[in-house]
């Protein structure tokens, strides 16, 4: 599958900055996931929890208490103000 750069970052530093296959959360339209080659867009994402497939097949689920994703051509950054897996 193919993959893309994801960074999911806080206050406190990035917890997660890799490739993904799938990035799963909750954004202000409702339940969105992100694979390699999504349009680019921004929007703010609601508490929630949030699944991240890996380049292995494996599948991390964390909460986030919200923030903001950006999707664009050259990766997915989640802000958030607080995030645990």
């Amino acid at each position: 599958m193919r993959t893309f750069a994801l960074k999911i970052s806080t206050p406190d530093g990035n917890l997660y900055d890799a490739p993904a296959v799938r990035i799963t959360l909750r954004g202000c339209e409702g339940e969105l996931a992100v694979l390699a080659g999504h349009v680019p867009f921004v929007t703010a994402v609601k508490p929630c929890d949030c699944r991240v497939e890996t380049e292995d097949g494996q599948e991390r689920t964390g909460h986030t208490d919200g923030g903001i994703l950006t999707v664009s051509e050259t990766g997915v950054t989640l802000l958030s103000g607080s995030f645990h897996w």
